[in-house]
């Protein structure tokens, strides 16, 4: 189960990521586009250094060696745009994963990546009018690509993991659910159950 971070700052998010960690998170995605690059690495850096494996980084890449991350994420539009050459997803990181917003786009990714989030998969918990436009799963059902991970975001909760999880998903990644919650450490126990 992978948790992204809410976009702006959240109240006490630090203390609340460290305790996600300690609850047996795997990986936390740090998302945040309006982060300039020293505030992106003043918030890793006060992140428990024994974590840094399971960061993921969405934008200031620059920054993964400096903290020892070895995963990043490309955006969408960052994977349409840059025209540096197939080579351009080989910066030096072990890990790599990205989003879609089709099962065409997942399908046609390229092998570099070892998962992407294919979204949205419900009503978003956190972004108003983003829904999906057909049923996920029927999509789901022409994927072709198998060499990456196929990982569900958008309205994801602990009322439809099960469902999501037996439709054809490799895994979950939690948004909303988490950051919209008055209480996120247990929210995110609820789900972990869940997938466990």
């Amino acid at each position: 189960m992978i948790v992204i971070t809410n976009p702006s700052a959240i109240a006490n998010e630090i203390n609340i990521i460290d305790s996600l960690f300690e609850e047996g998170l795997s990986l936390l995605h740090i998302r945040k586009p309006d982060f300039s690059e020293i505030e992106i690495a003043e918030f890793i850096d006060r992140i428990k250094l024994e974590y840094r494996p399971n960061l993921v980084l969405h934008s200031h890449h620059q920054l993964a060696k400096d903290f020892g991350i070895n995963r990043i994420h490309f955006s969408e539009k960052a994977r349409a745009h840059n025209l540096d050459s197939p080579a351009r997803f080989s910066k030096p990181c072990g890990y790599k994963s990205t989003s879609t917003h089709s099962i065409e786009d997942f399908n046609a990714l390229e092998d570099c990546f070892n998962y992407a989030f294919l979204s949205p998969v419900y009503k978003s918990i956190s972004k108003e009018n983003y829904h999906p436009k057909e049923n996920i799963f029927e999509v789901l059902k022409s994927r072709t690509n198998y060499k990456a991970k196929v990982i569900a975001l958008g309205g994801i909760d602990s009322e439809n993991i099960t469902k999501t999880l037996e439709n054809g998903f490799d895994d979950v990644a939690l948004l909303g659910t988490i950051w919209n919650n008055e209480n996120p450490i247990k929210q995110f126990k609820l789900c972990q159950k869940i997938v466990q």
